[in-house]
């Protein structure tokens, strides 16, 4: 007979993963929730294979608020291909064809302002998006291509890094939604010379930048050296994802009837928006909206066990 299975475990926080090249973010999901027996998990938006950097992962009641963490801005640092563009947009793809590449620094610097603030992108074939039920990359993958619409996203900010021959890096700090690989191939067509994403890596999500991120390699030693529990330090707070929210502090009395489904009122909170919601103790309890009758209503609430 095998051994029975361990107990996993219930453990709440959010891990910052320092994602590897070449591993999917559901795999990333699974080793993490593996590595710490957690019963529960979930991520924050997927990070493609060929990318790598900062995945915040959500382990037991913190998977209520990766919503909050989905939407916020992010920001990476790529290093493009100019003179070569590929199906997929990136290196993996096959070569649709070869330019040479003449472009100068002051060229591309006098370019990038066109691509800064909000603009228009046509989402790439090679994404998770669906299409009457199906995601885009596996019409992509039978050889089909169909319409899609532009969508607006916000570049916050776009630095040149440096142009060395054809390689050009590029820092973006961008609102959710935003292809980097979409980004890459308009920049090389306003060049006239094509371009592709050579190497990805995201430096921030929401909050959380690679200053906080934890290694594959870190993760493994810790687990191995003493089990499960080694790794429980390393998990930030539930709301840490948050940290801009206002917070509004309930009395036993107010913190009761919200617990109940019933919106409540509290002085001093704000006229509107989302806030952070915490109990007479100070402990975290959930996030709540404000009102039309400035009452503070329940949005999503922790579970406590015991």
């Amino acid at each position: 007979m095998s051994a029975p299975r361990s107990k996993r475990r219930d453990i709440d926080g959010i891990l910052i993963f320092d994602k590897p090249l070449g591993m999917t973010s559901n795999a990333a999901l699974q080793k993490v929730r593996w590595l710490f027996n957690a019963s529960k998990g979930g991520h924050t938006g997927s990070l493609d294979p060929l990318a790598s950097g900062v995945l915040p992962l959500c382990l037991g009641e913190a998977t209520k608020f990766s919503q909050y963490l989905l939407d916020a801005d992010k920001a990476y640092i790529t290093e493009a291909r100019l003179g070569m563009t590929t199906t997929t947009g990136d290196a993996e793809g096959e070569v649709l064809e070869m330019k040479p590449c003449q472009a100068t620094l002051a060229e591309v610097e006098a370019l990038l302002p066109r691509f800064t603030g909000e603009i228009e992108q046509i989402p790439p074939m090679y994404s998770a998006l669906k299409h009457d039920g199906q995601p885009l990359y596996k019409l992509a993958r039978a050889g089909e291509t169909v319409e899609r619409k532009p969508r607006s996203v916000t570049i916050r900010r776009l630095t040149l890094l440096g142009l060395e021959g054809d390689r050009l890096r590029l820092q973006v700090y961008c609102s959710k939604g935003t292809y980097i690989r979409t980004l890459v191939e308009d920049i090389g067509a306003a060049l006239g010379c094509g371009a592709h994403v050579a190497e990805l890596r995201r430096i921030q999500a929401g909050p959380f930048d690679l200053t906080r991120a934890v290694t594959l390699e870190t993760l493994e030693a810790l687990h191995a050296d003493g089990g499960a529990q080694a790794l429980d330090h390393l998990l930030l707070p539930i709301d840490s994802g948050l940290e801009d929210w206002p917070i509004v502090n309930l009395t036993e009395q107010t913190a009761y009837y919200l617990n109940h489904g019933q919106a409540v009122r509290v002085p001093g909170s704000p006229a509107f928006g989302m806030v952070r919601l915490c109990d007479h103790e100070g402990r975290f309890i959930g996030i709540g909206e404000m009102t039309d009758d400035a009452r503070v209503a329940p949005k999503r609430l922790m579970r406590f066990n015991g």
